[in-house]
């Protein structure tokens, strides 16, 4: 018993900390009652944790998906006109990975990029939830970053540029560094094995000479070569500015294209259809919960009042864990969390309906642990089939005979988050408050 009551306690606490985590940034507090007149904003803190070599600082918010936040909706076209058709799977695939690369260092939170054949013409749409200005995201998505080191090479008086086999591809990474004398930003590349020859070979031709830096056709540094350079790094200095300096390296850190590829739609989603969804989704839950509680409670009595203890800290510790990751709420997700919600009750009606079955034979304390230990292989095999489902639709190693939509993956995520969080409190939290609370019951009133 005491056991089960330490357990309980812990049980409590760890509630106590996922309502905090739950709660909305902003919680209105108005009332009013004779002279007595509140009219305050309660701010919930964020979560910092800044102790010796921790440094954790996270925003705990919901982070909503493009059809609840509104966001960016972009298309692009893929030019495959010089690629044989054997390789314009290769080539679009290639597309779409350098893409997605490139959005996730621009720093957008869960994009969905995905391929597309329309009237012929192969696309790639991408989604950026919460991204209101779309200008500079497409710039950093749709350049191609072609980077090549050139020669000057002086012919009758005319001098012309000569590309060289220097190019994006030796490149081992690229970071934004400041200049110690000037302060000004610059981009510090440092390239791989073959390509420190390259340019080890590339300096030493080129002594007191320039070597233009293009990208994109266009020279954005041309620095003078005043010794043979060793060691694989150079710099990219200029008239940069910070934003600048740091949109460059994420191009060249994302690699080239693969193939030119032009925008051909752009459009912001406003989150009117979003806000109105969320709504219907919450009061459809709000209900539906009610139902079940209701159904739990009068199919059960004090085990089923125990239940719906149970499922209500089901859904604290849901949305908390939520935050926490975060996961990415869409549409479906949310249809994931409600699917889960009629799911976290299973395990209770299993164990109740034993339990049922065993207190003509036992006593309660022992049909109540017997209740727990034979239904244990029921709730595991049923679990374990929706996880598989759920990892099915997830496609975690974005297997090609598998969807690889973003709402179907979130769908997934959030029923599989549901599934492993019921299982805690079906059987963990369940067990151990009917162990405190009924059993305790049973024997005062004998």
């Amino acid at each position: 018993m005491r056991s089960a009551t330490k357990k309980v306690i812990l049980i409590f606490l760890l509630t106590a900390v996922a309502l905090v985590i739950s709660f909305p940034k902003t919680i209105p507090l108005k009332f009013k009652l004779g002279n007595i007149n509140i009219d305050k904003v309660l701010t919930r803190p964020d979560l910092v944790i800044k102790s010796g070599k921790i440094d954790i600082e996270k925003k705990l918010d919901l982070v909503l998906g493009l059809d609840l936040a509104g966001g960016s909706h972009l298309i692009f076209e893929a030019d495959l006109t010089n690629i044989p058709q054997e390789k314009k799977a290769t080539a679009i695939d290639g597309v779409r990975d350098v893409i997605e690369k490139r959005v996730n260092l621009f720093g957008v939170s869960e994009p969905n990029v995905q391929t597309s054949t329309y009237g012929g013409k192969e696309r790639v749409i991408v989604e950026l939830p919460g991204v209101k200005d779309t200008q500079e995201a497409v710039n950093i998505i749709g350049k191609t970053a072609q980077l090549t080191f050139a020669e000057i090479v002086t012919e009758e008086e005319n001098e012309t540029l000569k590309p060289t086999n220097l190019t994006g591809a030796d490149l081992k990474s690229a970071d934004v560094t400041f200049d110690s004398t000037s302060g000004k930003p610059s981009v510090s590349l440092e390239f791989s094995g073959e390509g420190a020859s390259k340019f080890e070979e590339l300096t030493a031709k080129n002594i007191d000479k320039a070597l233009p830096i293009i990208l994109d056709d266009q020279i954005v540094s041309a620095p003078v070569v005043k010794e043979k350079i060793t060691g694989g790094k150079a710099e990219i200095s200029g008239n940069f500015t910070l934003e600048e300096a740091k949109n460059l390296s994420i191009q060249l850190n994302a690699g080239a294209l693969p193939v030119p590829v032009k925008l051909v739609e752009q459009r912001t989603v406003g989150a009117t259809l979003g806000a109105e969804s969320v709504t219907k989704s919450i009061r459809a839950g709000v209900v539906g919960l009610a139902m079940v509680l209701l159904f739990m409670l009068l199919s059960y009595g004090k085990l089923g009042l125990v239940a719906d203890a149970a499922l209500v800290i089901f859904g604290i510790l849901t949305l908390a864990l939520y935050k926490l990751i975060p996961v990415t709420l869409t549409l479906p997700g949310i249809a994931g969390f409600l699917l889960s919600v009629g799911m976290a009750v299973d395990s209770n009606i299993l164990i109740f309906e034993r339990f049922k079955e065993e207190r003509d034979k036992h006593a309660f304390a022992d049909a109540l642990e017997i209740s727990f230990g034979r239904a244990w292989d029921s709730i595991r095999d049923a679990n374990i089939a929706t996880l598989v489902t759920a990892f099915i639709l997830a496609n975690p190693f974005d297997w090609s005979f598998l969807h690889t939509s973003g709402p179907v993956r979130g769908f997934a995520i959030t029923l599989a988050l549901g599934i492993g969080i019921s299982l805690f409190t079906g059987v963990v939290v369940s067990r151990n408050l009917l162990r405190v609370f009924v059993r305790q019951n049973v024997a005062t009133n004998k």
